[in-house]
């Protein structure tokens, strides 16, 4: 059974990726360890090392290395294609081999990244070797409420790769980000789009889809509400019609596809959602005329529970998507 089998990044999909989550070797080393010479059992990704749903439950300290070992075999869909290795987050700093050689590494423990790793494969089998330091309370890094051991308000740390672990192939010419801007005054959307290895005779289409309450990302709307080619800025800006705004009581989202074409032929595509909504600081009625939090240009009262975001037993992790919902 392999562990949160959902796509990891749903407002930027392909439609081809590889899960890597699940049994990985592992081993604790000292310091000095080039490579494990053994490996000490297996870990679940992606659940701390630290927590129960990995199988493990062991400490590290700042003196401690910590190794992954998986190896993977690509399908064909890969042939012919840029092979973009990513991690949703690693506490805190790591090394990536693929077939003994470094491709690449990471330092901070929340973000996600990527490595292009295409040169470094084989044909058939190849093995992925991910090292990790996290001295914890014991480093100058950010670490929330992490503490070596649970006393007070502290909680438990969170080492090692704590979200998902995943590979998709990509044409060289791909989309590498979006980003949607709405105005609500103008009902208009403004995408900016990036793109690595574009010609300048390709075309980048946005197409802004039907979408609803309670949008399901797996599921997209085929119906395209409105849509423009990028201009030489980089961006598109949508006229929507009918506009719907995102609101806790009325949360509905649009669909997004975004697609770059060469001579006729859609050589990548990606689908996603965004909304259309504003966030300000608005003065109240009051006599003192205090600021309060304005969404969608009216005063909004937020309160809600305190989510400390532990979970028993997969600490930064939840064990499953519908937990998480």
């Amino acid at each position: 059974m392999i562990p949160r089998q959902e796509y990891p990044r749903p407002q930027f999909q392909r439609d081809f990726w590889v899960n890597l989550n699940g049994e990985f070797d592992y081993a604790i080393t000292d310091a000095n360890t080039t490579f494990p010479e053994k490996y000490d059992g297996k870990i679940v990704v992606p659940f701390a090392i630290e927590c129960a749903l990995s199988g493990v439950e062991k400490h590290i300290t700042k003196d401690d290395r910590l190794w992954y070992r998986k190896n993977f075999t690509l399908p064909e869909f890969f042939k012919d294609k840029r092979t973009l290795l990513h991690f949703g987050a690693v506490d805190w700093q790591c090394k990536v081999y693929v077939n003994k050689k470094e491709v690449g590494g990471h330092t901070g423990g929340y973000c996600p990244f990527t490595i292009d790793i295409t040169k470094f494969l084989n044909e058939g089998e190849n093995e992925l070797v991910v090292w990790v330091y996290d001295p914890t309370d014991e480093g100058w890094q950010n670490r929330g409420k992490q503490a070596s051991y649970s006393h007070g308000f502290w909680y438990v740390s969170t080492s090692g790769i704590w979200q998902t672990v995943w590979m998709e192939p990509v044409d060289k010419t791909h989309i590498t980000e979006y980003y949607p801007v709405s105005d609500l005054a103008k009902s208009t959307l403004k995408v900016s789009v990036k793109t690595a290895n574009a010609y300048t005779s390709d075309v980048v289409k946005v197409e802004l889809l039907e979408g609803g309450i309670g949008y399901d990302p797996e599921k997209p709307s085929d119906k395209v509400l409105v849509e423009a080619n990028l201009s030489k800025k980089g961006e598109v800006v949508l006229n929507v019609p009918d506009m719907k705004t995102w609101s806790p009581d009325s949360p509905y989202l649009y669909g997004i596809r975004i697609t770059i074409t060469r001579d006729g032929k859609v050589i990548d595509k990606i689908e996603g959602y965004t909304a259309m909504r504003s966030i300000a600081a608005k003065q109240d009625s009051s006599l003192n005329k205090y600021k309060r939090m304005a969404l969608n240009g009216e005063n909004l009262f937020q309160y809600g529970p305190l989510d400390q975001g532990w979970w028993p037993d997969g600490l930064y992790t939840a064990p499953c998507d519908e937990a998480l919902k």
